[in-house]
């Protein structure tokens, strides 16, 4: 099959929050086909859709009742058809969310499910009886607070589920579940779709056994914002079953030549399980949360890429610096340079370095900041149950700024979210064909990796640098790359002899044989011909 995902760029559009083709304050699949134009002409090779699936919306769409269907607010199957066929003939691959290992409770099957224990579909989610004081089955916590079980009246058992009461998970145990999930990835395969990511990767599969999960073994000053984190999640996700069962994924995607990639959603030993899930046979690709954080420093980088080849030198990493479900790393990241345009574009340079695949956020082409909202205004379950900290994802999720009108371009209506005016300032029609703006950066970015095979490919050589500085070799001989990067707001020299550059540079000048590093600098260097 074709290895096009490999060193890929994909972009993670939010449908929510792109463009709005009624006026009804929330995008749409029309809308997103509207804009492709523009996805093509920044560079990147494919769009990755999070859910438009039919949905009660009680996590965006992240609680599926229809896993086949368009939900209203977003089109028609026939929209879907007709974005995937302006993709292809852009150029462009089409990459669609699928989560899986939950369902929302308004979904027919679990209806059935919890009607009788003894129909059809009584063991499709994961039922347990209540300890004999009536407390739940097991210690297992939910993402969203509180206890990862709920009492159903009607079967007198609580029903697990790992983010919200409304969110019940499958039990992947069951072979028949995975026959019908099985069959919603060929039902997307048959319209079209290029490949998959996959929501939770690691939480399909539960211990049977019903063992609590032990406290966390790292040392905490204090308790953590999220109950969550002060486990180690043993037997609630992670577990062994999951490898079997992203085999028969991979079977089927190969069938079709299609591309996956998972979402490792875990604090502990993430670089470990994205080689073990990307392995032959497996996943294509994987990632997690290890650079959706606030570590912005030299060792970091190099532990993670590094740990991750040296763990799993045949599968391969997908690798993100923000997301739907974090703050933006210009905001997180903003004190490591002189200012957070700075440090967007200098994180432009990193991302697009480092050796496996990316995926760009969208608005973070734009150095986009995250909007402050009072709570009021918010939407995410997440934000609302742990408010005022952490503060949710609605502030990274509000909606893409085209131009520097009322509603940023994005709707003739009211915005489901707010367009404020910090991030009304950063638009693409102000930035486009600015030749220092974040957006122009990022153009001049993806097309020098595009045409340097290196950076798709190229394996990587880190070189032994002083704080804060970064630098390693993608390739080797004629086409290698030097990348160098300073990750603060200070100066820096280097001492380099018959070097040129190859790439963009960031703040960076070379000048004989000396590279002087601004603030927040990046430069790109081969052996001088």
């Amino acid at each position: 099959m074709s290895d096009w995902w490999k060193g890929a760029v994909t972009y993670q559009v939010y449908p929510r929050s792109f463009q709005d083709s009624d006026g009804d304050g929330v995008g749409d699949l029309p809308g997103i086909t509207a804009r492709l134009p523009y996805l093509a002409g920044l560079g990147v090779d494919a769009v990755w859709l999070s859910p438009f699936f039919t949905s009660p919306m009680k996590d965006m769409g992240y609680d599926v009742s229809d896993y086949t269907g368009v939900d209203p607010v977003f089109g028609t199957l026939a929209d879907f058809d007709a974005l995937v066929a302006t993709a292809h003939g852009l150029g462009l691959k089409v990459v669609i969310d699928q989560v899986l290992s939950h369902s929302s409770d308004r979904h027919p099957f679990f209806a059935e499910s919890r009607a009788s224990r003894s129909g059809p579909r009584a063991d499709w989610y994961v039922w347990a009886d209540p300890n004999h004081d009536g407390t739940p089955p097991t210690n297992w916590l939910s993402v969203f607070g509180g206890p990862a079980w709920t009492w159903d009246g009607r079967r007198r058992q609580f029903y697990m589920h790992n983010f919200l009461t409304e969110q019940p998970d499958f039990n992947y145990h069951n072979p028949a579940v995975q026959d019908w999930a099985l069959s919603v990835l060929r039902f997307w395969l048959d319209r079209g779709v290029d490949g998959f990511r996959f929501d939770t990767v690691n939480y399909f599969f539960h211990d049977p056994l019903l063992r609590d999960n032990p406290a966390d073994w790292r040392d905490k000053d204090e308790p953590e914002a999220s109950p969550y984190g002060m486990q180690y999640h043993l037997f609630d996700k992670n577990r062994p079953e999951n490898l079997a069962w992203l085999s028969r994924i991979r079977a089927l995607l190969d069938e079709y030549g299609a591309a996956s990639v998972g979402e490792v959603g875990e604090s502990h030993h993430a670089i470990r399980m994205m080689g073990e899930y990307s392995a032959p046979g497996r996943l294509h690709q994987c990632y997690s949360f290890e650079m959706l954080g606030k570590d912005y420093a030299p060792a970091f980088f190099r532990n993670r890429i590094e740990g991750f080849f040296a763990g799993a030198p045949d599968g391969w990493p997908m690798w993100a610096f923000s997301n739907h479900d974090v703050p933006r790393h210009a905001g997180r990241w903003a004190a490591f340079g002189p200012d957070s345009d700075t440090v967007a574009k200098q994180a432009a340079c990193l991302l697009l370095s480092i050796q496996g695949s990316v995926c760009l956020w969208q608005g973070d082409e734009l150095g986009q900041t995250d909007t402050e909202l009072t709570f009021d205004e918010l939407t995410d379950p997440q934000g609302i149950a742990f408010w005022p900290a952490p503060m949710g994802r609605d502030g990274t999720r509000t909606p893409m700024v085209w131009d520097g009108t009322a509603q940023g371009g994005f709707t003739t209506g009211t915005p489901w979210l707010p367009v404020k005016a910090p991030q009304l300032a950063r638009n693409v029609a102000g930035q486009a064909r600015r030749a220092d703006s974040v957006l122009e950066h990022y153009r001049a970015m993806l097309a020098f990796r595009r045409r340097t095979p290196a950076l798709r490919t190229g394996a990587t050589r880190f070189l032994d640098t002083p704080d804060p500085v970064l630098a390693f070799q993608r390739g080797e001989g004629a086409g290698a790359v030097l990348c160098i990067f300073n990750l603060s707001p200070g100066t820096m020299g280097l001492s380099l002899q018959g070097m040129a550059p190859a790439g963009p540079m960031l703040n960076a000048t070379l000048a004989d044989g000396t590279l002087t590093l601004g603030p927040a600098a990046a430069a790109f260097l081969t052996v001088r011909a």
